[in-house]
């Protein structure tokens, strides 16, 4: 009797460098020498600042020789050529899940919706908790088995609060914070100690309607759409590299509460297309911008 094959074991690379000649090529080359299938690749060349961009989903296949290469050594076999070529790379199992820590403040559709999500395995996240200033949604976060943090903030306990919020993105090995309404400016110190990994989604199509009521700004300006921005958290309020947009038109009849109203759609969809792209490994900073391979 045969002995059966082991199954496939499937990974992502992602890379960025100073683009030069035989890039595709020696990536390529190494995932041949390795005995591997290329199921995906999506790059891009820069010619702003002649920076490359690469993503690959790709599959080691067991033989009769043997099972897969592994993970570890993988990346062990990479490293000569991430140096070679001055690669910022990153390996990871495909089907290896982000921790995901949510942040949340009354508004809860964007909760709701990223919950949802997970909980079909739309999203490739593990949301470990949820934190929040009100206890409004402790019931339903509950309801899907996750933790929920009371945190609440105020001028005076901010820094406290922060603290904790570093505490639990620790302890729980958090590795994306995503911010769905979470309706607290959060002081430069944190931005720098998350950059890089937390998303927030901001009602309005930036860079218009930055700050406060931005629904109500748009009604004053008659504007015909109206739009989401999920981006990265930086310093700057409402500031960080744009990831994910979406818009929705409107007209002269909507009010400030229907713009509201038609702006929730585009808050759900902008947001988790940003997490679940940043989770796949297709989200590049690129200085104030951000490289999207999808």
């Amino acid at each position: 009797m045969d002995t059966p094959k082991s199954s496939a074991a499937e990974y992502v690379l992602t890379l960025d460098c100073p683009e030069t000649r035989g890039l595709v090529h020696a990536v390529s080359g190494f995932l041949l020498e390795q005995g591997c299938d290329i199921l995906e690749s999506k790059q891009f060349d820069s010619q702003d600042d002649a920076q490359f961009f690469m993503r690959l989903h790709f599959a080691s296949a067991g033989d009769s020789a043997g099972g897969p290469a592994s993970l570890d050594s993988l990346r062990e076999a990479f490293v000569p050529v991430a140096e070679k070529f001055g690669m910022q790379w990153e390996l990871r199992a495909h089907a290896a899940k982000h921790r995901v820590l949510i942040m949340v403040s009354k508004f809860e559709h964007c909760l709701n919706d990223l919950l949802f999500r997970a909980r079909i395995g739309e999203l490739p996240i593990d949301i470990v908790g949820v934190v929040s200033n009100h206890q409004d949604h402790r019931g339903i976060v509950e309801w899907h088995g996750i933790p929920f943090f009371h945190v609440p903030v105020t001028a005076d306990t901010k820094p406290a609060a922060e603290d904790r919020l570093m505490e639990l993105v620790d302890r729980l090995d958090v590795e994306l914070v995503v911010l769905a309404r979470y309706m607290q400016v959060l002081s430069d110190d944190l931005t720098r100690k998350l950059d890089g990994r937390a998303i927030n989604i901001h009602h309005s199509f930036l860079p218009s309607f930055k700050g406060a009521r931005p629904y109500h700004q748009a009604h004053a300006r008659g504007v015909k759409t109206v739009g989401a921005t999920a981006h990265y958290v930086n310093a700057e309020l409402d500031e960080g590299p744009i990831i994910a947009q979406q818009v929705v038109e409107v007209d002269h009849t909507f009010g400030p509460e229907e713009l509201v109203a038609a702006g929730r759609d585009t808050e759900r969809k902008a947001l988790s297309n940003a997490v679940r792209w940043h989770c796949e490994g297709r989200v590049f900073l690129q200085g104030n911008r951000t490289v999207v391979l999808r």
